[in-house]
């Protein structure tokens, strides 16, 4: 009696992995959030998003769809402030 493990799986449980991390990392510093934390949450979403869509999960689905989102969205806001800060230095200088 063995545990059967297909690539959807280990494609949910790369994708969780990588979530988790995101999420371990989230009170880091803003480099680690921008290089990495937000990163590793939109992977984890996508890997979870296909495996959600070949288990067939519509609430699933609708919820990674948002997580995506709002994980992507969080990136572009940490690389504007990050920009805006750098432009700021250069006028200084």
């Amino acid at each position: 009696m063995g545990v059967e493990i297909n690539t959807y799986t280990l494609i949910a449980i790369v994708g969780l992995i990588c979530i988790i991390i995101g999420i371990l990392l989230v009170s880091s510093g803003e480099k680690l959030r921008r290089k990495y934390t937000y990163p590793l949450l939109i992977i984890g979403g996508i890997f979870l998003e296909a495996y959600s869509i070949y288990m067939g999960d519509n609430i699933f689905i609708i919820l990674q769809a948002i997580f995506i989102f709002v994980s992507i969205y969080g990136l572009i806001k940490i690389n504007e402030k990050h920009h805006k800060i750098l432009s700021k230095n250069k006028k200084k200088k």
